[in-house]
């Protein structure tokens, strides 16, 4: 059995821009801070959430050398460091490596996309160029490739290879990775609307983009899960269902920035080729955090 990372709920934490697009990094500290103070389980710097896509190599490494100092140990930071070019991807994870993250969370190769025995070489690679523990990132929806359970089971054999965050919403996947893999490797949902299925399947916990908002209740809804209590977490989850789905009723992390705006955060804009919510979107946002007194 390999030592699981975390257990419960980790944020997927955006990042916080000032209207020249600069990186706020004093809004980052409170975010890093509320999230902690609020029962999340870890710290994913640097993720889709966080528009690591945007970033500039100088910016990507100043964000995670930022999160590791103000998380300070409190729980374990995650960092993003996946690439489509495996030898960029292997650079960035060494980096991450050596500014003290706990793990590493690396997607798919994206545009060029791979074969399933690229995809095994692709991770075997960086699992051979770092010690950290990996956890593989599947979204098939952003990278047009998808990690098929009998590759999940090759990947597995590697020691550092410890989980993957299951983001391809076919729960049917989700449970021939659970029976195939067992023990050897952790499973988390990348939805947070399928936090509690996937656990129901035996998944550790959620890398959560709800986080950012209600880091307490994402974290409520998996410890109660891990407690085999699934009627609670349901009902709670049920509660806040509303909001949960309009979280994504424009592309990640444009709905979540503007949640935090309108909670009193300076999540700042996207940066291009994001941007804001329409007038309908927005207004659809705020009724639904209106509605569980996220806003007045």
């Amino acid at each position: 059995m390999k030592n699981t990372i975390f257990t419960g709920a980790g944020v997927a934490i955006v990042t916080p821009m000032n209207n020249d697009g600069s990186i706020n990094f004093d809004e980052l500290g409170r975010l890093i801070d509320f999230n902690i103070d609020n029962g999340t389980d870890a710290i994913i710097i640097c993720g889709t959430t966080g528009e690591s896509s945007t970033m500039t190599d100088e910016e990507h490494i100043a964000c995670i050398k930022f999160a590791v100092e103000k998380t300070n140990k409190r729980v374990p930071v995650i960092a993003g460091t996946g690439s489509n070019h495996t030898d960029y991807a292997i650079h960035l994870s060494q980096e991450a490596e050596k500014l003290g993250v706990d793990a590493l969370l690396v997607v798919t190769p994206y545009y060029n996309k791979t074969s399933q025995e690229g995809l095994i070489r692709h991770y075997s690679a960086i699992a051979d160029s770092v010690s950290l523990p990996i956890i593989m990132y599947n979204v098939p929806s952003r990278t047009g490739v998808n990690i098929a359970p009998s590759t999940c089971l090759a990947l597995s054999k590697k020691a550092n290879i410890t989980a993957v965050k299951e983001a391809s919403g076919n729960i049917g996947q989700v449970a021939e990775i659970a029976a195939l893999c067992g023990n050897d490797l952790d499973i988390y949902s990348g939805n947070d609307d399928q936090i509690i299925p996937i656990m129901a399947l035996g998944g550790k916990g959620v890398i959560s983009v709800l986080s950012n908002c209600m880091p307490f209740e994402t974290h409520e809804i998996c410890e109660l899960c891990l407690a085999n209590k699934y009627d609670e977490a349901r009902e709670k989850a049920f509660k806040i269902h509303r909001f949960t789905k309009d979280l994504f009723c424009d592309v990640n992390p444009i709905p979540v920035k503007a949640a935090l705006n309108l909670m009193g955060f300076n999540a700042g804009p996207c940066r291009l080729p994001l941007i804001d919510l329409n007038e309908a979107n927005a207004e659809k946002l705020a009724d639904s955090m209106k509605a569980i007194g996220l806003i007045k």
